[in-house]
């Protein structure tokens, strides 16, 4: 599955990994095979909205070299548009206030939003804009986009994992999948670092980005 467009206000939101991406099959045929889009998401092309309720934007660094640290981003803004016919035209727009940031403790997340990593009073929104989709399996995409984070736009390519759609008990459609990414913060301008005694840094300057998705499809105007 791929992605869906409608605006949302700012709401604060309450895991998995990916399936591994599906390799072409060897041999001549190999550059003649095509992912072809399942024909029953075609139903499903249209606007959707995140549901904040049932979603997680997401990240997790290792800190001190023998430890994971999570957190998530509360509040966020999105436009997302599916398109079950043909999966390129897909689309998506996340924008985070980077002030929402939990790690579940409030000192650690105090040292976040300053100076040493996003400055949220500075830099109170980060965003991500898809600028391609790709079919790259059965249920698996791939989606490009541009990440920027404080004044720096870089690209970033997420792996996505369609998990299915459903009508709610009170009719609604509801579609989810989720996304990864790893980035490193530095090249975003997040370049405190602290080094350990033996060498090693505090805070990895490596990243991993978790998109955990609920939408629910938006009636059409009208």
């Amino acid at each position: 599955m791929n992605l869906f467009n409608r605006g949302t206000p700012f709401r604060r939101a309450d895991r998995t990994e990916p399936a591994a991406v599906a390799q072409p099959p060897t041999g001549s045929s190999a550059t003649a095979t095509a992912v072809l889009p399942d024909p029953g998401l075609a139903a499903l092309t249209g606007e959707w909205a995140i549901d904040p309720a049932h979603s997680r934007i997401g990240f997790s660094v290792r800190h001190a070299m023998v430890t994971t640290v999570r957190g998530a981003f509360l509040e966020y803004q999105s436009r997302l548009y599916f398109d079950g016919r043909d999966p390129s035209r897909s689309k998506a727009e996340i924008v985070i206030s980077t002030g929402s940031v939990d790690t579940g403790v409030e000192q650690r997340d105090g040292h976040l939003v300053g100076r040493d990593f996003l400055d949220a009073a500075t830099y109170p929104r980060m965003r991500f804009v898809s600028t391609a989709v790709e079919a790259v399996g059965p249920d698996v995409y791939r989606m490009s986009g541009d990440l920027t984070i404080k004044t720096t736009t870089r690209p970033v390519v997420l792996e996505l994992t369609y998990i299915g759609h459903v009508t709610d008990p009170f009719g609604y459609q509801r579609a989810g999948f989720d996304g990864t990414t790893t980035i490193n913060r530095s090249e975003w301008g997040l370049t405190y670092s602290t080094r350990l005694a033996e060498g090693g840094a505090m805070v990895s300057e490596k990243v991993r980005l978790q998109f955990d998705i609920a939408a629910i499809r938006t009636p059409p105007a009208g």
